[in-house]
């Protein structure tokens, strides 16, 4: 979106020619023969890269962006701001070319002083622009100043339409960011010196590797482009990560049970078991030995027990909720049959905690006390606010993904994927892919990427009961969420809950958490606010002392900003806190339990199933 001018009035040597020719200068001279393989190489990979595209599934455009009926109320909106207000709409036009020609002019002037200087910098700092030559370089300095003011024209003319109502007004801001973010000129060879540097360095290998890159990219995931966050090859479930002894003691279509040995002599009478989300794998909480918590919590005196999903194909499309709530029970009944206890603790985390929540809701309705006490890990109950997932919980898009169910039987692991890193896709997307496919790096070996990217399918009816009942009916919070022949209510969760939320995390909003948690029948509840996000805010070891957390009072008739406002800050970890709030509740000492050789060694088989 740069401006056009006449080619005889454009900038002096563009950033690449003007590298080319230092390179040449200083008698870097490139290599034919290496030239001419590259481009042998670069002809092979792009039939294997069209073979590869061949493969993708017919598009679903339900999922590929908004409906028609967004844009025409944008289109609406567009045309009662300049009826309306005309005035304001010349006033945005004029201020955008003025400063266009301000920072065309800026760059002519510094180009003709003959002293290749860009005229002062003064934006404001963005990691994308950390090579030198956008701040030194007049082309380069032009290019950034002119997307800044690109990107800035665009939120403003936004901002300034006058929408219907908040919804429409919140998925225009997402699909404008998705927009300014896309067209960074740090996505393109051309406008990125960092690139075109290497281009330069490796004489083309590090576009080869590139494009080497992205062809593996594409292959792996059936014809779509998703960039690979991790190297895969860098780590091995239950070799180097996930790696907590244990064994397998039950299995079922829909899940393992594991137990994990005990570390300690004595232990809590009551046992401890953690329902993980089925949107990803459970080693979440047992990537390395020093941040694992399935240890730690071991090392607590805790008798645990880890559920582990089972990886959906379409033979489970008719799965739903009551499978899964079924299967907490199912998982329950066996870990009480195995410790001969009466009462369990219970940890859900993410849509696990939601289901957890829905659990203990029918169990009260039915009478049974298994669970003694519930925590909840960055757990959402009341969906009234919808938060970052506005855009994506439309009927536009919901129906999109009811096409997307209808068509493969579930909620495939690529959509999710694609969902969850287009909400930071600076950081999942774009980033990733210019290290990738511009400058030919290989993917970091990272265990929490490696994890990101090894999701799970969703069982599409499974799915669509959540996406329309409880976030867009928000059922659970208001009227009631009809499942197995019950109403269920977040007032029937009536069990004492520790809930653990993040200050950072954009998934679970710590204020919806709260709110969740605020409505919960329970006489007994405590709420911990971490520091960080959706995940390091949870995996966050007391050895590490880089995420302090808050603890309020268990005040929650007063608001979430009331409760933050009279919270006290701890530094560190909130697992000892936890522990101690577990502790209480999880019985006498008694003789540790060994869960002998089971089925087969932790992490089981249905961990290293990978999406289809």
């Amino acid at each position: 979106m740069q401006p056009e001018a006449p080619a005889d009035q454009l900038p002096g040597p563009t950033g690449a020619g003007e590298m080319l020719a230092r390179l040449a200068g200083s008698g870097h001279a490139p290599n034919a023969q290496r030239l001419a393989e590259n481009i042998e190489r670069i002809e092979t990979l792009g039939h294997r890269l069209m073979s590869a595209f061949a493969e993708r599934n017919l598009p679903n455009p339900g999922v590929e962006g908004p409906g028609p009926d967004f844009y025409m109320t944008a289109a609406n909106a567009f045309l009662k701001t300049l009826t309306e207000q005309p005035g304001k709409m010349i006033e945005t036009q004029v201020s955008y070319w003025g400063e266009t020609l301000s920072n065309y002019a800026r760059a002519q002037k510094a180009l003709a002083s003959g002293q290749l200087t860009a005229p002062q910098d003064d934006t404001p700092p963005d990691k994308r622009f950390a090579n030198p030559l956008w701040a030194t370089h007049p082309y380069f300095n032009l290019i950034k100043k002119q997307y800044l003011t690109n990107s800035k024209a665009l939120k403003d003319a936004a901002d300034g339409l006058q929408l219907s109502d908040e919804v429409a007004r919140r998925r225009l801001k997402w699909l404008t960011n998705q927009i300014v973010d896309m067209m960074a000129p740090t996505n393109f060879l051309a406008t990125n010196p960092d690139a075109l540097e290497k281009a330069i360095e490796t004489e083309g290998e590090s576009l080869v590797r590139g494009l080497e890159n992205l062809v593996r990219d594409v292959e792996q995931n059936g014809g779509e482009m998703i960039v690979s966050l991790a190297d895969r090859k860098a780590f091995a479930v239950g070799e180097n990560i996930g790696t907590a002894p244990g064994s397998v003691v039950y299995r079922s279509k829909l899940f393992e049970l594991i137990q994990y040995a005990p570390s300690t002599d004595k232990v809590h009478a009551l046992p401890l078991m953690i329902f993980p989300p089925w949107i990803n794998k459970f080693y979440i909480l047992d990537l390395k030995p020093q941040n694992s918590l399935i240890r730690w919590l071991v090392d607590q005196g805790q008798t645990l027990f880890i559920v582990s999903w089972k990886n959906p194909d379409a033979s489970f499309a008719e799965m739903g909720l009551e499978d899964y709530v079924t299967a907490y029970q199912e998982a329950m009944d066996k870990v009480l049959e195995l410790t001969g206890q009466s009462q369990v603790n219970a940890v859900g985390y993410c849509i696990a905690g939601t289901t957890l929540s829905l659990t203990l809701a029918l169990l009260k309705q039915r009478g049974d006390k298994r669970v003694n006490s519930a925590t909840l890990l960055t757990t959402l109950t009341d969906f009234s606010d919808q938060g970052e997932f506005t855009s994506f919980l439309q009927d536009d898009f919901v129906s999109g993904i009811a096409e997307e169910v209808k068509r493969h039987g579930l909620m495939r692991a690529q959509l999710m994927s694609r969902t969850m890193s287009f909400l930071r896709a600076n950081d999942l997307v774009w980033g990733p892919a210019i290290r990738s496919y511009m400058l030919g790096e290989t993917p970091p070996a990272f265990d929490l990427l490696f994890w990101n990217g090894d999701s799970t399918n969703l069982p599409g009816r499974m799915a669509m009961q959540y996406l329309r009942g409880l976030c867009q009916e928000n059922a659970f919070a208001g009227e009631g969420f009809e499942l197995m022949g019950h109403k269920l209510r977040l007032a029937d969760v009536a069990v004492p809950i520790c809930a653990i939320a993040c200050e950072g995390d954009h998934i679970a909003p710590w204020k919806d958490c709260w709110r969740g948690v605020a409505q919960m029948g329970s006489n007994d509840k405590t709420f911990i606010l971490s520091q960080s996000g959706h995940v390091a805010g949870i995996v966050n070891p007391p050895t590490r002392m880089k995420y302090g957390h808050y603890i309020g009072d268990n005040d929650f008739g007063g608001g979430h900003q009331r409760w933050r406002d009279s919270a006290t800050f701890t530094e560190g970890s909130w697992w000892p806190h936890w522990g101690e709030w577990l502790a209480r509740r999880s019985g006498d000492m008694v003789a540790a339990r060994d869960p002998g050789e089971g089925l087969e060694p932790a992490p089981g088989l249905y961990v290293h199933e990978r999406a289809g």
